[in-house]
């Protein structure tokens, strides 16, 4: 399924363009009719209505909307899990300035060591990572060591929390990556399906007309977006 328009204009441009020339082309049904047999009335409005319907439907979507809102939310709780991490390996560092060994050995455990320089970048997966890493090598022992030291087991538990609705929230956002792929195809195909559509009748029409200037004009795709875009320079003059 292609994600490439089949035309150099804007999407409203085009779909403008294409129902202007639906309407020359229903104001020319009774000539029009008599070359092609499909070219009929009903013909004609399931045209008019498939253009609307793109109008009103595809043209304009915000289709990057709820990928925003899920990046957003990410967002949320990555700030607050870097912080507590950051305050965390403080804490420990201080705790454990004296045993050196102990100290590398814990940091190692937890998934600071491997991973906290790029969680600094605003790495979502490696944050991810380190938080797994940490929830599942946080043992009580460990807990209790910690802890016994004047650190405060809520900022553990708070952190073994931002596992798993981190590693939701990234499911969502990937999800909703995927789904905005396929959104925005479905939309293209719809708008090419369109323009592909017209430009048949514009191809046939024109030659029909090729002896009658004003109503080939009418049946030429480029020159009823170029009447368009005079059309609104002419009601919008620049002062």
């Amino acid at each position: 399924m292609t994600s490439q328009r089949n035309y150099n204009y804007k999407d409203v441009d085009m779909l403008l363009a294409s129902k202007t020339i639906t309407e020359s082309f229903k104001s020319n049904l009774s000539e029009l009719s008599t070359i092609r047999t499909n070219w009929t009335e009903d013909y004609a409005n399931q045209l008019d209505t498939k253009i609307d319907d793109a109008i009103e439907n595809q043209l304009g979507v915000d289709i990057n909307k709820e990928l925003r809102n899920a990046s957003s939310k990410l967002q949320t709780i990555q700030i607050p899990a870097m912080r507590d991490l950051s305050f965390l390996k403080t804490q420990i560092e201080v705790d454990f300035s004296n045993d050196k060994a102990n100290l590398k050995e814990i940091l190692n455990t937890l998934g600071f060591s491997k991973n906290l320089k790029k969680v600094q970048q605003k790495d979502q997966e490696a944050l991810i990572i380190l938080l797994y890493q940490f929830k599942q090598n946080l043992s009580e022992e460990l807990t209790t060591s910690l802890t016994s030291k004047g650190l405060n087991p809520a900022l553990l538990q708070r952190i073994i929390t931002y596992a798993d609705t981190m590693k939701q929230a990234n499911v969502s956002q990937e999800t909703l990556k995927e789904v905005t792929k396929s959104v925005s195809k479905e939309i293209t195909v719809i708008f090419n399906e369109i323009y592909t559509e017209l430009i048949g009748i514009c191809k046939i029409a024109a030659s029909y007309y090729q002896f009658d200037e004003l109503k080939k004009d009418q049946f030429t795709f480029a020159k009823v977006i170029k009447n368009m875009n005079a059309a609104r320079k002419a009601s919008n003059p620049t002062t």
